[in-house]
């Protein structure tokens, strides 16, 4: 593992080092230089492009309150999906990193207000998947966090928000 973030490591600074170069040289380029520098450091430790944002799946089993804060230590958030095709790479990615089809949370609760669901990162609640029936907020015990990938259906639901799963972050660049 130490190996691993030493060459991700040496990899960035040997990218930064070129785009400063690029910079310097043609400062128009620099822009350019710095979003493929982005792209090549990026790709190496485990965040996947899907659209126009990147995604990364955390195995570690966590509440979604942990989830959410690992992801922002990350420099993300919980993820948000706002289309079925986005909702499909985000399982699909989940399914290339755990060889499998888990649970896992996402970015959406509706703890602040019940039955108005929105994203830990800000963004418009603009596309659901909810299994038949939910949310169904437990049947009144506050199930206020969204998990994905639930049932054979692999669909949405609402669930108690101490319930440890993986998670998947979302991060803009």
């Amino acid at each position: 593992m130490k190996i691993l973030a030493v060459s991700a490591l040496l990899c960035a600074m040997m990218a930064l080092t070129t785009a400063a170069a690029v910079a310097e040289a043609d400062p128009e380029d620099a822009e350019t230089a710095e979003l493929d520098v982005v792209k090549r450091t990026h790709c190496h430790s485990g965040w996947k492009l899907i659209g126009h944002r990147y995604f990364f799946y955390v195995a570690q089993h966590l509440t979604w309150a942990q989830a959410e804060k690992k992801c922002v230590s990350l420099g993300g958030h919980l993820a948000s999906v706002h289309s079925q095709w986005e909702y499909h790479q985000i399982r699909s990615l989940i399914k290339a990193q755990s060889h499998g089809h888990p649970a896992a949370w996402v970015g959406g609760t509706d703890s602040c207000q019940e039955g108005v669901w929105r994203w830990s990162d800000g963004s418009c609640f603009d596309f659901k998947q909810w299994c038949r029936g939910e949310p169904n907020n437990g049947l009144g015990t506050n199930q206020d966090c969204l998990q994905i990938n639930f049932s054979c259906n692999k669909c949405w639901d609402d669930l108690w928000c101490h319930h440890r799963r993986p998670s998947v972050c979302v991060r803009k660049w």
